[in-house]
């Protein structure tokens, strides 16, 4: 049986990527392979070429011929040199460099701001129509609330509800008189 390491193409139109693959020279280019030791993304910048280079030895080693294209990529990865015993074995592959992880990305904007907000917050401040009404009830309510030691629980209850509601009023004044 004549075997030939060629590219098995795959992807989409205009966006082909390969395999290397081991295949009978009788089957057709994407058909039934021997095995795959390798692939190929031409349009990635640089171009990725994985090629498993024991696998690649075997094969050559064995008798299968590599097309043409798979030479040209043997040579690149450094196999076709070694196989031969020519000079320049560790080939001419350019490796893409390393992509930066979100992580690295927040923490170097981190140090960049000072780990500190240089502006103010966006959130809207309420109305000064809602703060008035809400100043008006805290004070009422306020002696309310010291007439609740003789009443009875439900009243006490009611009275703690209508303090709970001062409050807030009470943290939107004191962020008035803050600011």
């Amino acid at each position: 049986m004549a075997v030939k390491i060629r590219l098995k193409r795959m992807g989409k139109i205009r966006a082909p990527y390969y395999r290397v693959v081991v295949v009978d020279s009788r089957k057709k280019r994407d058909g039934r392979v021997i095995e795959e030791i390798g692939k190929y993304h031409p349009k990635e910048e640089p171009s990725l070429i994985e090629v498993t280079s024991e696998r690649a030895q075997y094969w050559l080693g064995v008798g299968a011929q590599p097309s043409e294209a798979v030479e040209a990529l043997l040579k690149v990865t450094g196999d076709w040199q070694k196989f031969k015993g020519l000079p320049g074995a560790e080939g001419s592959l350019k490796l893409a460099e390393a992509k930066r992880t979100k992580a690295d990305i927040f923490n170097e904007a981190l140090k960049e701001a000072g780990s500190e907000p240089s502006t103010e917050a966006v959130t809207k401040k309420a109305s000064k129509k809602a703060e008035k009404p809400a100043a008006d009830e805290a004070p009422a309510e306020a002696p309310a609330a010291e007439a609740g030691a003789g009443e009875t629980p439900e009243a006490a209850a009611a009275s703690g509800d209508a303090e709970g509601e001062a409050q807030p009023a009470e943290a939107a004044a004191a962020e008035k008189t803050e600011a």
